[in-house]
């Protein structure tokens, strides 16, 4: 069976979008083994540690991410060209992940059988 993939595009804070993609994994993961999880673009926010959204009265559910190893969820790939371009390293996330390149990313959302993006 292929896998049900997701991808996170947006920024962590002013959108719902990261907090909604989160809760869909979560609810997913009832359903399923085998997710993938991709972060792109601004979506590579989304696990950066130290973030402080109460300075701009969001919602704190980036620590949330953490759980996904309790819930068996481990393939979390980041794009490499959105974290260059962003100046971020592997060591800036709250989180293992695995990261690909922009070619790698496409293979693996292609063997998805569906994707969602948020």
């Amino acid at each position: 069976m292929k896998p049900l993939g997701f991808v996170f595009r947006t920024a962590p804070h002013g959108v719902s979008n990261g907090r909604e993609g989160l809760d869909a994994v979560l609810a997913a993961s009832a359903y399923s083994e085998d997710l993938h999880l991709f972060f792109m673009d601004d979506g590579v926010f989304q696990l950066v540690k130290n973030q402080q959204p109460a300075l701009v009265l969001s919602r704190d559910y980036i620590a949330t991410f953490k759980m996904l190893e309790l819930y068996d969820i481990d393939n979390i790939y980041v794009c490499q060209d959105s974290m260059n371009m962003r100046g971020l390293t592997k060591n800036d996330f709250i989180i293992d992940i695995i990261v690909l390149d922009e070619i790698g990313i496409k293979t693996k959302l292609q063997h998805c059988r569906r994707v969602l993006t948020f």
